[in-house]
C-alpha cells in the first residue's frame, strides 16, 4: 500500500475552500487505495484530509507530539495514532512511513516540514517525490523567492527541479508516484 504524507494547516480560521481542497486530497488518497500519513490532529485542514480519507475507505496513520495532543486535538479516529515526545521524532516517523510527501497550503509548520523533506530529497538522502499542491498561488511568493535564490547561485536549477509544483488534486496525486531519477542531484 502506498503511503502519502500530507503536510497542511492545523490552525483555525482557514478559509472553507482550503478545507474542501484537503477533503478532496483525502478522498483521492482513499480512491487510489493508499494510506494517509498526517500530523495526527483532527482540526482544520489536517482533520479534513484524514476524515475524507477514512470516509472513502482509506487507512490513516497520524503522528503527533504529546505537547500537541490537546492543542491540535489528537485524531483518535485514526487507524493508527503514534504519540511522540518531540517534533523531531514526529517528523522522523512521518518520513519513515511515507512513500511521498505532499504539501497543501499551510503556514510556517507546513513550510518547515516541506523544506525538510525537500532538502533531504535534493541532497539524495531519499528518492521519494516531494510535491506542492498550489491551486491558487498560495506559495507564489515563496516560489518567486526560491527562483531568486537560484538566480543568485544559492540553489541549483536541478535542486529546484526536485520539488514538483502542481495546481490540481489529480496531478498532485499522480506526482506522488513519479519515479525518481536514478541519479540524484545536489541542491
Amino acid at each position: 500500500m502506498r503511503s502519502v504524507c500530507v503536510y497542511c494547516a492545523s490552525s483555525s480560521g482557514v478559509p472553507a475552500h482550503y478545507l474542501r481542497l484537503a477533503a478532496d486530497v483525502g478522498a483521492g488518497i482513499a480512491r487510489r487505495g493508499w494510506q494517509l500519513v498526517s500530523g495526527g490532529g483532527h482540526v482544520s485542514m489536517m482533520g479534513a484530509v484524514a476524515h475524507a480519507a477514512r470516509e472513502g475507505g482509506g487507512r490513516t496513520l497520524g503522528v503527533i507530539p504529546r505537547a500537541l495532543v490537546d492543542l491540535e486535538v489528537a485524531d483518535t479516529d485514526a487507524d493508527e495514532l503514534l504519540v511522540t515526545d518531540t517534533m523531531r521524532e514526529r517528523k522522523a516517523l512521518m518520513d519513515a512511513h511515507a512513500d511521498a510527501f505532499l504539501a497543501l497550503p499551510g503556514g510556517i509548520g507546513t513550510c518547515e516540514e516541506l523544506f525538510e523533506a525537500w532538502t533531504s530529497r535534493a541532497l539524495g538522502m531519499h528518492a521519494k517525490p516531494v510535491v506542492v499542491l498550489d491551486p491558487d498561488g498560495h506559495y507564489g511568493g515563496l516560489l518567486d523567492w526560491l527562483d531568486g535564490l537560484r538566480e543568485r547561485g544559492f540553489v541549483s536549477a536541478a535542486g529546484l527541479a526536485t520539488l514538483l509544483v502542481v495546481s490540481d488534486v489529480d496531478a498532485a496525486l499522480d506526482a506522488c508516484v513519479t519515479r525518481a531519477p536514478d541519479r540524484l542531484v545536489a541542491p
